[in-house]
């Protein structure tokens, strides 16, 4: 064997912690230069947004001094293309300081330190002005990276307590800084705040001083540390010198921190925990799709259709209450997983009828089938920990899935390939994932009794699980669903869409709670605090409210483990079974309070969405009085959650790698999701405002496919700059819990209201608008007997003048008086507006210049009919004062939905008299024109009609 070291006469040798020293002068010559020249020759260029200028802000953030002008820009880059050098060598010292042959966390730690400097170098060299999507990929990438770099260099740090102290407190600082970073930021972005992207600017110059600062305390590590340069290869390594994690075991084996991370990486066993966790995906996926495709057919039908019966699919765990299928069930798990996956392959099926039944069958096998495996697991902890953590974590997947296409699920029957789906890839690795994380269980040989005293009732833990489960599905199944609960409108109040990652934070920290502190997390205290966040998300609205939201997702995520592991010592037909009726129950519950006029005895739970979150409280409550009583049995944790065994030790670690790592890309999403709010109208040369209503029917075309890209299509071809949007609350669990308008408004550039929140028992209004939405207010109508009425009413900034614009609508006709209340209301709310401009779109459900017609048109309103001669219209109607009308076109609806497009044109400026004189199209201005895209056969099914093409009037 060839000798590990060689003599040699040394050439040079030098001290590590030079290394170190030249790294952080150079990065920071490299920021600080840049500051420097960028205010002594740009001061003025450097501090200005696109709100505010100098005296606003003064001081300049570091993406405008280090990447916009020359010279900053050059002296930026070539200082930190001189860093390049010095920071592979400190990786590559970090290295070797650390190095262990009993772990591969240091090799880990250096790809990722690797993987940040060549990321540092993609945005540094490729700017937001060069490419804004590229220069944001090598940022985030970067940010992302920090995390792990951060806590890996953390848990490697040799036994040092001045390098410890240091490198907690500017790891802590660092991301405490993110806190107030991200509120200043959206202060500046959203609420256009002066001076707040001056402060903004402050703390991320302190990320970027603290992030350096953290690499330089190597200095400390590196003082012993020599580097020496032999004639022949020699490299010294430091043999003993023991990184933290190591002392900490020496010391106290017990310690969980120790338990849970200080053991050496597995390929093998991190696949098994992401194959597991795939499989909770698989199945939160599965049943969130049922509802929507359940949901297709009381749409077409306008009422119950009889496929209503297919929610009941859940409740297959009943089966096992058969003592011989029980058994068999428990020996063929495997059998069973796969037997649920026709739920994916359901979107083969074009026929909607059969697709519901294949989804059904997916729910049916996939519910029995983990009833099955928590049972199978329950003489075993620490392998029944870990099926509940993939079948929570499977939802927070699901959650973030959808977070990241826009509230769909890319996996479900009403997704393909044209709208986005991922359908056979999900598919692929649900198979995958299945033949890997269902191996043998504890009791799959024989279905033995529990050799331990069964506490509690069955019944209470099962009307623990109906609480947990439908809490879980109503309210995290999403991460828009209780933000959408708070809102309030404009100006922003509370969270919007991306916020959404607060909610993954506080599911993750939840997940993590029930896990390291089990008696906690059963206990009466965090039931309080589940309750008190559930009240403030249901009484209260904007920030309060969200925080409330939070508690709840915390709550619900952390009581999981418990009401799980406390249900599997009892029957899983008495528990899993009796769980899912009652959650049905809930589910059905959730839709009665809006759909109360089309259901028996619908009226009785109308607008009662308080007491279905109580029940659900409840619920949740005997499951919590349950696993009081069962914590006695030693498959319980009584205090902290210390587990039994190394190999159990070591199985969590791999969890809560998923759980971070899943935190990370919902991070990585919200960035790139932010809003620009940088939108252009089409025609803004010519002051034109192009507005449209739609009636969307909850986006599910006549085909039971989601439509959104389709109607993003039509809406872009047609050049809207403000269009209503009807039908449009899906935020339920029958509609899939879905927001249309996420994506629409993103794609679009558009500013959005989503009107209405769930919480206010309609069927929903939005707004979407090119122009910025001042103000706006949300109103229910009166509607003492049928569906509540919603309407929005938005003040518009279009070309520095205010436009108010009002989405509504209307009962349905049934409801004669109803109707009637609704336009009293809503004309005397136009007409109160008199010195604006105003524009209705709406569904009025009446006939021109009949009944009601006559009160939406008429001197208390102030408004006007786009055209008085369009006898053939009943629902959608365009009303406007104020504003110069030039066009108005219908467009047939083509296969997305039910009902057509109406689009009207009209000008901003003095000239404010609309003529009824009808004139070609030649005599039109370019930019007033409509698309010709649309005339004759038109595209996808979308054409002019009723009058063959556009109305353009003098």
């Amino acid at each position: 064997m060839a000798p590990k070291f060689k003599d040699g006469d040394i050439v040079a040798s030098f001290s590590a912690k030079w290394i170190s020293w030249i790294h952080t002068g150079v990065a920071y010559t490299a920021f600080l230069g840049a500051l420097i020249v960028g205010c002594w020759l740009h001061y003025t260029k450097i501090v200005q947004n696109e709100h505010y200028g100098y005296p606003q802000e003064w001081f300049p953030s570091v993406s405008a001094t280090i990447g916009d002008r020359y010279p900053e820009r050059s002296v930026f880059q070539l200082f930190i293309a001189l860093t390049s050098g010095p920071r592979f060598a400190l990786v590559t010292a970090w290295y070797v300081l650390t190095k262990r042959a009993d772990s591969s966390l240091p090799k880990f730690v250096a790809g990722v330190g690797i993987f940040r400097t060549l990321t540092c170098g993609g945005w540094t060299y490729v700017t937001s002005t060069d490419d804004h999507n590229w220069h944001d990929v090598f940022m985030i990438s970067y940010l992302v990276a920090t995390l792990p770099w951060t806590l890996g260099c953390l848990a490697l740090s040799p036994q040092n307590p001045t390098s410890i102290k240091y490198r907690k407190f500017f790891a802590g600082s660092f991301f405490a800084t993110l806190v107030p970073l991200i509120y200043f930021f959206i202060q500046h972005k959203v609420h256009k705040v002066a001076g707040a992207y001056t402060t903004y600017a402050f703390f991320e110059w302190a990320l970027v001083l603290l992030d350096v600062a953290f690499d330089a305390v190597t200095v400390i590590d590196f003082e012993n540390f020599e580097i020496v340069v032999k004639d022949l290869s020699g490299i010294s390594r430091g043999r003993d010198n023991k990184a933290v994690v190591d002392k900490i075991l020496e010391k106290d084996k017990n310690k969980e921190v120790a338990q849970v991370f200080g053991n050496q990486f597995s390929y093998g066993a991190a696949f098994d925990a992401l194959a597991d966790v795939y499989n909770g995906f698989v199945f939160w996926s599965i049943l969130t799709s049922l509802g929507v495709c359940v949901w297709y057919f009381p749409l077409w039908h306008m009422g119950i259709s009889g496929w209503e019966v297919m929610v009941m699919s859940t409740i297959s765990p009943l089966l096992l209450a058969i003592r011989p299928f029980r058994g068999f069930a428990m020996r063929n798990l495997r059998l069973f997983h796969l037997s649920a996956l026709p739920g994916l392959l359901a979107f083969l099926i074009k026929k909607p009828e059969l697709r519901l039944l294949a989804v059904g069958a997916g729910v049916w096998m996939s519910c029995l089938s983990w009833a099955a495996t928590f049972y199978a697991e329950r003489s075993q902890p620490h392998r029944l920990e870990a099926r509940i953590s993939a079948f929570t974590l499977g939802l927070l997947a699901s959650s973030i899935a959808k977070f990241a296409w826009w509230t769909n699920n890319p996996i479900w029957p009403i997704m393909h390939g044209p709208n986005g789906g991922w359908n056979k890839v999900g598919f692929g690795l649900a198979v995958l994932a299945i033949l890997r994380s269902t191996g043998s269980s504890a009791n799959s040989s024989i279905d033995v009794a529990s050799s331990r005293s069964r506490k509690g009732s069955p019944v209470l833990a099962g009307l623990g699980l109906a609480g947990l489960f439908f809490a879980m599905h109503s309210m995290l199944s999403d991460s828009s669903t209780m933000i959408l609960w708070v809102w309030e409108g404009f100006p922003v109040r509370g969270p919007f869409a991306v916020h959404g990652v607060l909610t993954f934070f506080a599911m993750g920290g939840g997940l993590a709670l029930g896990l390291f502190y089990p008696a906690f997390a059963r206990g009466w205290t965090f039931y309080g605090i589940g309750c008190v966040g559930a009240a403030m998300v249901t009484g209260s609205h904007n920030w309060f409210g969200f925080y409330g939201a939070l508690a709840l997702a915390t709550y619900t995520m952390g009581v999981a483990p418990s009401l799980i592991s406390s249900a599997v010592q009892h029957s899983p037909a008495k528990t899993f079974g009796i769980g899912f009726l009652l959650y049905n129950f809930l589910v059905l519950a959730h839709v009665w309070v809006v759909a109360y006029a089309f259901v028996p005895g619908g009226p009785l739970m109308r607008e009662h969405t308080d007491w279905v979150v109580s029940a659900m409280m409840l619920f949740i409550g005997a499951g919590v009085f349950s696993s009081t009583a069962s914590a006695s049995s030693t498959s319980l944790p009584k205090g902290k959650g210390k587990m039994p065994n190394p190999a159990a030790r070591k199985q969590r670690s791999y969890y809560i790698y998923v759980l971070l790592a899943l935190e990370l890309y919902a991070i990585a999403v919200a960035y790139l999701r932010f809003p620009t709010y940088n939108y252009t109208p089409y025609h803004a040369k010519d002051k034109v405002i192009t507005a449209g209503i739609w009636t969307i029917h909850f986006s599910l075309d006549n085909d039971m496919w989601s439509s959104e890209v389709r109607m993003r299509d039509a809406i872009k071809e047609l050049e809207l700059d403000v269009v209503g949007l009807l039908e449009s609350d899906l935020q339920r669990i029958i509609m899939g819990n879905r927001d249309t308008t996420q994506f629409l408004a993103e794609d679009l550039g558009m500013y959005v209201d989503y009107g209405p929140g769930p919480d206010k028992h309609t069927w929903g209004a939005a707004l979407l608008s090119k122009f910025p939405i001042v103000n706006s207010t949300h109103h229910l109508l009166p509607s003492p007997v049928g569906e509540l009425a919603p309407a929005i009413h938005a003040t518009i900034d279009a070309y520095g003048t205010l436009v108010d614009v009002f989405v509504f609508h209307s009962g349905q006709e049934e409801d004669p008086e109803d109707r009637k209340l609704q336009t009293e209301y809503l004309s005397k709310l136009m007409g109160s507006v008199t010195d604006r401009p105003a524009i209705l779109l709406s569904y009025l459900v009446t006939k021109p210049k009949q009944g009601n017609y006559n009160e939406y048109v008429s001197d208390v309103s102030g408004m006007r009919d786009i055209d008085g001669s369009d006898w053939d219209r009943w629902c959608e109607y365009i009303l406007y004062k104020g504003l110069r009308r030039t066009g108005y076109a219908r467009v047939s609806r083509g296969t997305i939905t039910d009902t057509e497009i109406q689009v009207g044109k009209f000008t901003i400026g003095e000239n404010t008299q609309s003529s009824d004189e009808i004139i070609p199209e030649a005599s039109v201005a370019e930019g007033l024109r409509f698309p010709a895209l649309f005339r004759g056969e038109g595209v996808r099914g979308h054409r002019y009609h009723v009058f063959n093409e556009p109305r353009y009037y003098a």
